[in-house]
């Protein structure tokens, strides 16, 4: 397993990802794709950070499976209060919040929108710090009640950037929901982390 994440690493890379893209792509922390680049001869290997690599293709290949999973998540989410905007974090939290707009919607008859964030880790100067973006061509979370979505919290770095961007852009961030969550957070500044899957060292 290790060999097929250091090649899949180093191939992602080639292909021009960065750092941040590598890390979302096999659901990794930043430190363990660090060392997946890292890892190109015998003498370079140096001992892997404590980490869990998830896959789950079984449900991101499946319209149906992910389509169940945003529902799931949807009735977490509300659990908090009534959203009217849904921001998932790019790349692997769009299609999540994608459908979980609508059902959103449909549980709480009001208007929901899509909005998209794209985070920091992403941009080939990821060591600047500066936080991410929302994209344009989407919904505003401006005055709206926004639930975070992504597949998967590392660190819960991710998430904290974009709970600061929506309270600087004036949304109120009502709660943040994943699929997986790997670092078993309850809350990040004072804002809810609901997860379907908690994974826990022991």
């Amino acid at each position: 397993m290790k060999e097929k994440l250091i090649a899949k690493a180093q191939e992602l890379r080639q292909h021009g990802f960065t750092t941040g893209e590598i890390a979302d792509e096999l659901n990794v922390s930043m430190d363990t794709a660090r060392w997946l680049i890292l890892q190109k001869t015998e003498e370079n290997k140096a001992e892997a950070p404590v980490d869990f690599a998830i896959n789950w293709k079984s449900i991101g290949g499946n319209s149906t499976r992910l389509s169940y999973v945003s529902g799931a998540l949807s009735d977490i989410a509300l659990s908090h209060g009534d959203a009217n905007t849904v921001i998932g974090i790019a790349v692997s939290g769009v299609p999540f919040a994608t459908l979980m707009t609508d059902f959103i919607e449909d549980m709480t008859g009001e208007d929901t929108s899509l909005a998209i964030y794209h985070p920091n880790k992403h941009r080939k100067d990821s060591d600047i710090e500066e936080a991410g973006t929302i994209s344009t061509n989407f919904g505003s979370v401006e005055g709206k009640k926004v639930v975070i979505v992504d597949d998967v919290i590392t660190s819960g770095i991710t998430a904290k950037e974009v709970i600061h961007t929506v309270k600087d852009l004036g949304g109120d961030p009502i709660c943040v929901t994943v699929l997986i969550d790997k670092a078993g957070l309850s809350e990040i500044d004072g804002v809810p982390v609901e997860s379907l899957i908690k994974v826990s060292r022991l």
